[in-house]
């Protein structure tokens, strides 16, 4: 699975400022404890940039240096939402969830699609004639490319993020969309031609551009967001959702291939799915948007804009008659409070703007560690222990991730020493993976929002752990509970990862340093045919070495980690409140040297009294 599928935020709040305003002059600190909180998350002037905090939208674009203000500022970029009917988002929207659902994740429901390649001989002419005399389902080197067929795609998925990013930030929706179309048309007729000429082994080519162009569906996809302001995380989960239901479709074909007798072959339904693409294509050339619709920080803009009741003041109303000045001067306030309407309906009122900043707020005091490393720039946070630790731990558990997705069958195969009991297994991970990852979608932001950082990676380690250790017992039971673990613990994993990224690292810096990390871990996902071949020459087909030595591996990475981040969240409190006591104590020293001063003046110093007199020689 890629990094980039589950992203908890599309745009938040970069800390511009140090953590405390240390540098500040003594009267402008705040006088109160009482008021802590509020200086250190201040939400004033989080669109203008002059505060402790600047609102930001996720740039993917890794190759070009985060701007010193975000892009945001500039007013005349995209399409403000009010400007294209509720009805036309509405379809965009859903049309949009359904490209999700039917063509960005295909590749990850490689485990039901995988005994259809068995059966349909798909690398079978690498076996040696020993094993085709001993009548295995799966031969030894068969096995092997099969495995390389997924880790090749599920690779793709990741690296290719980062050009599709750069694409996408630079060039629009519009051109990821046509060109994921026309990946996943190329990959289509590639798996077509595969079944059905048997010297064209185009297998492995073909899923390589059905796990691009997902890749290119799906980035842009969190866009669409914003066409809704007021709903955006609602829509951002359900097209998050969209993507884990996509790996059913390997799972409906499989239905339907067993339902017909393998009628129903893979040549055809390959065919059958260029529908796909086709219709992707001409929803983005009618109705879908040419260009992004304006964000959050850009539609706050412009609602300060329309509340601000001195642009409708022109310096060249002097010269015109009153009258004329009157009407014009009414003219603007009617146009900029019909303005001010319709942006109020799309981002809410007042007052729901305050709930929601208040909300923000609550989510950066909770998470403890908020702003750690905002003001750094990208080199300097991926040297830092923030970043290594994450970096390596993401490695083993995407290792981890993609070689069980892989091998599940054969390893239950073996450890329960039964092949049927291992197909109720894998029949069961078909439909758990992607109904797991869509009923856990709505209740991850919950639990991000509402659990400190230190807190939800000792969660996400106590199940890494649990897994480790249930996946190693040879029993049915634990083989469910295994897969249930499983389902819940891969969209936590990789929605709290790019959390604590924007967390800790800000969104100004996200396309490089997490891109960093998507590739480095989807290089080291080509591992797991390696893995497997260890499995079966060295381990005889055991399992449980390999999965307890990428357990234990995770476990150590995963409490350092911890450990780290719970000692840093600790220190950064610690300095804060001891900042804060002085700041405190500063103010209210000052206060009372203000006080004496007072008393030593006259009552009517700096005033003019009246018995006094101006002139200067009176000595009265």
């Amino acid at each position: 699975m890629s990094l980039v599928q589950h992203i908890t935020q599309i745009e938040g709040v970069d800390r511009q400022e140090a953590l405390v305003d240390l540098f500040l002059p003594l009267l402008e600190r705040q006088p109160s404890i009482d008021r802590v909180s509020e200086r250190r998350l201040s939400f004033e002037s989080a669109v203008s940039g002059k505060g402790k905090s600047i609102r930001r939208v996720i740039s993917y674009d890794a190759l070009k240096e985060p701007e010193e203000l975000p892009a945001t500022e500039n007013l005349t970029g995209g399409v403000t939402p009010y400007k294209i009917s509720n009805a036309r988002r509405f379809a965009q929207v859903v049309t949009t969830v359904l490209a999700c659902w039917f063509a960005s994740g295909i590749c990850f429901g490689f485990a039901a699609l995988k005994p259809i390649l068995i059966k349909e001989g798909v690398f079978s002419n690498l076996c040696t004639k020993e094993e085709i005399q001993k009548g295995v389902e799966v031969c030894f080197e068969q096995d092997l490319r099969l495995n390389f067929f997924f880790s090749l795609a599920s690779t793709t998925a990741n690296v290719s993020a980062l050009p599709i990013g750069t694409l996408l930030d630079r060039y629009g929706p519009r051109v990821c969309f046509l060109a994921g179309c026309l990946c996943i048309a190329v990959g289509s007729v590639l798996m077509s031609l595969a079944f059905q000429i048997e010297e064209f082994d185009g297998y492995t080519i073909g899923n390589f551009f059905l796990a691009l162009g997902g890749t290119f569906i799906f980035l842009p996809s969190f866009q669409i967001a914003n066409a809704f302001p007021k709903y955006s995380g609602l829509i951002v989960a359900v097209v998050t959702g969209a993507f884990d239901a996509s790996a059913a479709i390997y799972l409906f074909y499989r239905l339907a291939y067993e339902a017909t007798g393998g009628s129903f072959n893979p040549q055809t339904f390959f065919l059958v799915y260029l529908i796909v693409p086709v219709f992707i294509a001409l929803a983005q050339l009618t109705f879908l948007p040419v260009e992004s619709y304006k964000n959050a920080p850009q539609l706050e803009m412009k609602l300060q804009h329309a509340e601000d009741v001195t642009r409708d003041l022109h310096s060249s109303d002097d010269e015109l008659p009153d009258e004329e000045v009157w009407r014009r001067r009414k003219t603007r306030s009617a146009r900029r409070s019909k303005r001010m309407r319709k942006l109020d309906k799309l981002v809410g009122d007042a007052e729901e703007r305050k709930h929601k900043e208040e909300a923000e707020e609550h989510r950066q005091e909770v998470a403890g560690v908020w702003g750690a490393l905002h003001q750094k720039p990208a080199h300097e946070q991926m040297m830092s222990p923030w970043f290594i630790f994450l970096a390596l731990l993401t490695v083993l558990q995407m290792i981890r991730m993609n070689y069980f997705i892989a091998s599940i069958r054969q390893q239950y195969e073996y450890m329960l020493n039964s092949p049927t009991k291992a197909v109720l297994i894998n029949d069961f991970f078909d439909w758990a993976l992607p109904i797991g990852g869509v009923i856990s979608t709505p209740f991850l932001g919950l639990m991000l929002d509402n659990i400190s950082v230190p807190g939800y990676l000792t969660i996400i380690i106590t199940i890494t752990t649990i897994i480790g250790v249930i996946g190693s017992i040879p029993a049915l039971w634990a083989g469910y509970i295994n897969v249930v673990l499983f389902v819940f613990l891969r969209p936590l994993y990789y929605s709290a990862m790019s959390d604590y990224a924007t967390k800790v690292f800000g969104f100004a810096t996200f396309g490089r340093v997490y891109g960093t990390i998507i590739c480095v871990s989807g290089l080291f996902n080509l591992v797991q045919p390696g893995l497997d071949a260890l499995r079966k020459s060295t381990f005889d087909g055991n399992p449980t070495p390999i999965n307890l030595l990428l357990a234990i591996a995770g476990f150590v990475i995963g409490i350092a980690l911890v450990v780290y981040v719970s000692v840093q969240t600790y220190r950064m409190h610690k300095k804060m409140d001891d900042e804060d006591a002085i700041t405190v104590t500063n103010t209210e020293a000052d206060s009372v040297m203000e006080s004496l001063l007072e008393e030593d003046e006259p009552r009517d110093y700096g005033s003019f009294a009246p018995n006094r007199t101006l002139s200067p020689w009176n000595n009265d």
